[in-house]
């Protein structure tokens, strides 16, 4: 663990080896991910459990992916720490701007 004194006079604490560990792959059968419909295929979704998603819906292409559109994978915002695949998607997708 590192101490930083900042502006202010107040001390950060970072722990260096949390921060730089990889993200995981996400696990279909986490308990978050299952709630979350998270699927490795967007092209296999359960049209009758999730009507609102649409085809061209991928991971890539979500306001929650922390990655480039073609990274294959890529942390994601809503599953801390971990990392979903391009082509997945889950319930909470959200058409990134651009």
């Amino acid at each position: 663990m590192t101490r930083l004194l900042t502006e202010g006079g107040a001390v950060a604490v970072v722990d260096r080896a949390a921060a730089a560990a990889p993200a995981k792959a996400l696990d279909v059968n986490n308990p978050q991910a299952k709630a979350l419909g998270y699927i490795l295929d967007t092209t296999k979704v359960d049209a009758k459990a999730n009507p609102m998603h649409k085809a061209d819906q991928h991971c890539g292409n979500c306001l929650h992916y922390q990655g480039k559109a073609t990274d294959p994978v890529a942390p994601c915002a809503i599953f801390q720490g971990q990392t979903v695949v391009n082509k997945g998607w889950c319930k909470v997708w959200a058409k990134k701007p651009g």
